[in-house]
């Protein structure tokens, strides 16, 4: 039963492997929103269509372009992984309250709009990523390590930096 109930190998990879799903996500997002890339509309257009469409004030739409492009950038690096994942569960948390939940819950709905199914999934990706942190394969591991080292805590298999 050890097999069912124990990780498989390191677990080590689990925070990049998370890191990079998130973050290519919220980076590819985010370059449709600030960049126009990937058929996005760019920063002005978003920030626009934000204000009108959902009263949005014009800094936070600029916050929520810039939080998905530089998070997602920062998430594949693994720097400031949690501040940048904070961010993004916040971002998904609006989206939900405002624009997805309304729709129902499944992300192609009846009623035809983009339930917050996937929404959810990213919130609780984030979630996972600020509750264990960027890992051992990652810019703050190697940046800061002598913190790592010096104040880790372990619970269970997860990992909190008390700085």
């Amino acid at each position: 039963m050890s097999v069912l109930t124990k990780p498989v190998g390191s677990t080590s990879w689990l925070p990049l492997i998370m890191r990079i799903i998130l973050g290519v996500a919220f980076f590819a997002h985010g370059a449709q929103k600030v960049l126009g890339w990937y058929g996005g509309n760019g920063l002005q257009l978003t920030v626009t269509q934000f204000e009108n469409g959902l009263g949005i004030p014009y800094f936070l739409g600029y916050l929520a372009a810039y939080t998905e492009f530089i998070g997602g950038i920062f998430l594949i690096l693994g720097f400031a992984t949690r501040i940048a994942s904070i961010g993004i569960f916040i971002e998904m948390i609006v989206a939900v309250w405002l624009v997805h939940f309304p729709k129902g819950y499944f992300l192609n709905s009846p009623s035809g709009g983009m339930g917050f199914e996937y929404n959810l999934a990213l919130v609780g990706l984030a979630f996972a990523i600020t509750l264990t942190g960027p890992g051992h394969i990652s810019l703050d591991y190697q940046l800061f390590e002598a913190a790592y080292h010096h104040h880790e805590r372990p619970l269970g298999d997860v990992h909190f930096v008390h700085r």
